[in-house]
């Protein structure tokens, strides 16, 4: 079964087609304009259609663009509908665990769970993404029990677990011929733009790594933060510029158009922990600092 465009894809889309201005849409999602660019060209792609026509001084639908747009609007309606439902059903059930994650760290809470679904009673969990702006939210109005977050953590939090993982290499697209070497010095980057996030709290990785690349007009900034490196890396691909990239996800994405290159610095890393609102511990939250720590210590 054709499972059809990707839901995010769709979005961008609709946002264009209502501003008619891609820096516009790209405003209101929190995102980057050449990722907005990238995801609308993936769709029309996919379709075989172009949904805009676009020229150096406007952006306007096409003819294929306004027929499908009330079929994708409609689309989009009957996923949040899904969507909500299925946080009323969930919320009805009441998990006795909330866990927010990164997506970078979802192994480790995949492992989490299925620890605290081994024991005896067994405890029910539900594992939600989120970056650590809307992670930091949730827990202080109540919609979570703790998340796995980045540093540097509120000072209102109370953390646990703290683990660190190494940022050591660079992606990049695949055809730039950094591509072909065996390792990447940090001074040899002074005429490519770097990927890096704009919060970059001094002693940092990325406040680091900012330090070492000469010149600060060649960083791209991607965002406040790096919650999700799955939209950075196809900002690799477009050739919009480099990424630091951690070791965690080296070992797990599978791309043709980009290459992980080793970075040659010892010296970075990202540190993570489980984090809570202070003067919230509970049983479940004493069990779930437990798994999380077993699940740092065995695979």
């Amino acid at each position: 079964m054709d499972p059809g465009p990707p839901l995010r894809d769709v979005g961008c889309f609709v946002l264009v087609a209502r501003h008619l201005s891609f820096s516009r849409a790209a405003e209101e999602m929190g995102v980057s304009q050449p990722a907005v660019s990238l995801a609308v060209k993936r769709l029309e792609r996919g379709l075989g259609m172009r949904l805009f026509e676009r020229t150096s001084r406007e952006v306007l639908l096409s003819t294929a663009g306004k027929a499908l747009l009330p079929y994708a609007e409609r689309l989009l309606e009957s996923a949040a509908a899904f969507s909500a439902e299925a946080v009323r059903i969930t919320t009805a059930a009441g998990p006795a665990v909330r866990l927010l994650y990164p997506p970078l760290v979802g192994p480790l809470a995949a492992r989490t769970a299925r620890r605290l679904a081994r024991r005896d009673p067994a405890m029910d969990v539900e594992l939600r993404t989120s970056g650590r702006a809307a992670a930091v939210a949730a827990l202080t109005a109540g919609e979570g029990t703790a998340a796995i977050m980045g540093a540097p953590f509120p000072v209102e939090f109370d953390t646990a677990a703290r683990f660190h993982v190494p940022v050591a290499h660079l992606a990049v697209p695949a055809h730039d011929p950094l591509a072909s070497l065996p390792r990447i010095q940090p001074e040899r980057l002074a005429r490519h733009r770097i990927l890096l996030p704009g919060d970059r709290p001094p002693g940092g990785a990325w406040a680091r790594l900012a330090a070492r690349v000469p010149g600060a007009h060649r960083h791209h900034i991607v965002g406040d933060e790096i919650d999700d490196f799955t939209p950075a890396l196809d900002l690799v691909a477009a050739g919009v510029g480099l990424l630091p990239t951690p070791l965690l996800l080296v070992g797990t994405v599978r791309r043709d158009d980009i290459r992980f290159v080793p970075l040659g610095v010892d010296d970075l890393r990202l540190t993570f922990a489980l984090a809570w609102p202070a003067g919230r511990m509970a049983p479940e939250l004493v069990a779930l600092v437990q798994a999380v720590q077993e699940s740092l210590w065995t695979r």
